[in-house]
This record gives structure tokens, C-alpha cells and sequence, in this order.
């Protein structure tokens, strides 16, 4: 596997800036013509692509009363898993529309399929790539069968250890995946950056010999951006229109300014990685002048013997370096020098 991928054009890799994705995920909030503006705004931004879910309560869960199927605790306390995709699912017939849209304004358009259906329907609109969400990435035959599509995967490592990341990347390998990117994630919603430890980037990195990006749950950008500096070379963050309309995934998502700050500021941090650069920089040229070097302090005349009473080390940079301050010392002029200027070579007998 290249530790590159492509998507709609767009290379992916550590060569290449950050390939930021909004997740819409339920923040459409039930009504098409608010997906759509999202849509809009994810565009505006400067996202790289927008990423649906695509499943229905029916094919994810059971509407089961039992224990086993209630949620007791966190965001969706209450609510039966059923109920909560209901809730949150973006409807099969919305699909098309919206691929359709994305392909009008421009933006690249993928899903998190959860279960076969999900993945041939996805499959007759066109979808460039595949994302395997954290709570699907155990499902071995789910990724073979997205992989047989032959299209990149992206694989959300929420909640697994390394031994079934390593059974998630072989099934993807063994189903026909020849892109693949792994995203360091924590599935909590929110979730702390201290829970985060995004170390674990450049060691993924290392250890998979694959991309590796992040999937962020945090309630600001810093980790993201901190990610960058660490080889994260994807970024995925929940987006809304206003996190206080009460959508399933609103409160943990960036509202439409947030998103444009993070895609400015992670492809500004992945300008700053730059490469190994000890020389002069553009920005420094101009102020050359303004570093330390040899200046005469008193009138010599030519004959006379340099002293350390005549020469200083000051403000600006056009004379020779403080370095050579100890060759100049007992040196001879060979003509006049004035107070204040600099000390050059060509001032001294040889």
C-alpha cells in the first residue's frame, strides 16, 4: 500500500495539506433543506468533503424493549437505540438528492455505510470513497465487502486496540482495498483532549505504514491542529449550522466560523512543518541588518594597531561577525578608519 490516497482528484498524504472532512451525520435534524445548507456552508469553508451515514434503525439495531437496547446514560440518556437512530438517520431518498447537490456546488461527497445494503446503495450514486465508522470497525465482513468496491476506505479506530486495527486492515487487504488511511480516534461525544494522546499519530504511522489522520471529538480545534504537527494527514470534525438547535450530534459540533478557523489553521500548521531548514529564511532577509556584528568605536589611523577599546559588537549586521573578534584584535589598519563604522577585511594589512 502507497502512503498516498486519492479521492475525487484530491492526493492525500503527508506530501499534501491536510484532507479535512465535516461530518453531518444527524445535524441535518431531520429536514433536507437544512442538510443541504450544510452542505452550502461545509463548501464556503474550505472543507474538502462533506460525509453522510448512511443506514436506517432497522438495519443497525432492533427495536427491542430489552435492557440490552436502552441507552442509561450520556447525550442520548433515555432513548432506546432504536429511537436514536430514527432520530438521527439521514433517509435512503435524501441520498440522491444530495449526491447530486455536492456534485453542483462542487464538493466531494461519502458516507459511513453500515451494512451491505447501505454500501450497494452508495454504490449506484457514485461514492468516491468509504469511511468505516469506530463502532463498525470490528465488523470484519463489512469492511471486506466495502473493500471490494475497490474504492479508498478510511477505518475510524475509536475504542479498538492494536490487534484489531491489525484485523481491520487485513480484512480491508484481503476484500480488495488498495487505499487505505486509518483515523486516530476516541469515541466520546464530546471527548477530552487529554484523551486524545495524539502520540499515538506518529507511532500508527510507523507501526501500519498507512495514512493516518484524526477523527475529532473535542469542543475546539486545538487538537486538530496539534494532530497536524504529528503526521495527521486527515481531519474529520461533526458540523452544524448552531449547536444549540438540539439535533442528535449538535452540541459537539463546530458551527460554520469554527469550521473555516480549522481549515485555515491546520493548513497553516501543516505550512509550518515545512522541511529540515537551517539557512535564512524569506521573512528574515530584510533583517540581516539587524543582527550583531564589528563596529569601529573610536577614530585609528592607518598604521595604528586594533585594540579591544576600539571595537565593539553592536547593533546593526554590516560589519564582519563578533566570531572574528579575536582575529581583528592586534590587527593593523592599512587606512583611516571614523567612529561608527563598520569592520571590514579589507581594512587591515595581510
Amino acid at each position: 500500500m502507497k502512503n498516498e490516497m486519492i479521492i475525487d482528484d484530491r492526493r492525500i498524504g503527508s506530501q499534501y495539506p491536510p484532507y479535512v472532512i465535516a461530518e453531518m451525520s444527524a445535524n441535518h435534524n431531520g429536514n433536507l433543506d437544512r442538510a443541504l445548507r450544510i452542505m452550502d456552508e461545509a463548501k464556503s469553508a474550505g472543507v474538502d468533503a462533506i460525509k453522510l451515514q448512511t443506514y436506517r434503525p432497522d438495519t443497525i439495531t432492533l427495536n427491542c424493549d430489552k435492557a440490552d437496547f436502552q441507552i442509561k446514560d450520556g447525550l442520548w440518556a433515555g432513548r432506546s437505540l432504536y429511537e436514536l437512530y430514527e432520530w438521527a438517520h439521514t433517509p435512503w431518498d435524501w441520498h440522491a438528492i444530495m449526491f447530486k447537490y455536492a456534485k453542483k456546488i462542487g464538493i466531494t461527497i461519502f458516507s459511513s455505510p453500515f451494512d451491505k445494503m447501505a454500501v450497494d446503495l452508495l454504490e449506484e450514486l457514485g461514492a468516491p470513497a468509504y469511511k468505516v465508522a469506530s463502532f463498525e470497525a470490528n465488523d470484519i465482513n463489512l469492511i471486506r465487502y466495502i473493500a471490494s468496491t475497490g474504492k479508498p476506505m478510511i477505518i475510524s479506530t475509536g475504542m479498538t486496540n492494536v490487534e484489531e486495527i491489525y484485523e481491520a486492515i487485513n480484512a480491508a487487504q484481503i476484500g480488495g482495498c488498495k487505499q487505505l488511511a486509518l483515523l486516530r480516534c476516541v469515541s466520546g461525544y464530546p471527548a477530552p483532549p487529554s484523551d486524545y494522546n495524539l502520540l499515538t499519530i506518529p507511532d500508527m504511522i510507523r507501526r501500519f505504514g498507512l495514512i493516518v489522520g484524526l477523527s475529532d471529538h473535542t469542543l475546539d480545534n486545538t487538537t486538530a491542529v496539534a494532530s497536524v504537527a504529528l503526521g495527521a494527514s486527515i481531519i474529520e470534525k461533526h458540523f452544524t449550522l448552531n449547536r444549540n438547535e438540539g439535533g442528535p450530534d449538535d452540541s459537539f459540533s463546530l458551527e460554520p466560523k469554527e469550521l473555516t478557523q480549522l481549515c485555515q489553521n491546520v493548513h497553516s500548521a501543516w505550512d509550518a512543518l515545512g522541511c529540515v531548514n537551517y539557512g535564512l529564511k524569506s521573512s528574515e532577509i530584510g533583517n540581516v541588518k539587524f543582527r550583531r556584528s564589528l563596529y569601529f568605536i573610536k577614530p585609528l589611523k592607518a598604521g595604528d594597531r586594533v585594540s579591544s577599546e576600539s571595537i565593539r559588537s553592536v547593533r546593526p549586521g554590516y560589519g564582519l561577525a563578533p566570531k572574528y573578534m579575536d582575529e581583528i584584535i592586534g590587527a593593523v589598519l592599512k587606512s583611516d578608519v571614523e567612529f561608527g563604522m563598520p569592520v571590514s577585511w579589507d581594512l587591515f594589512e595581510r
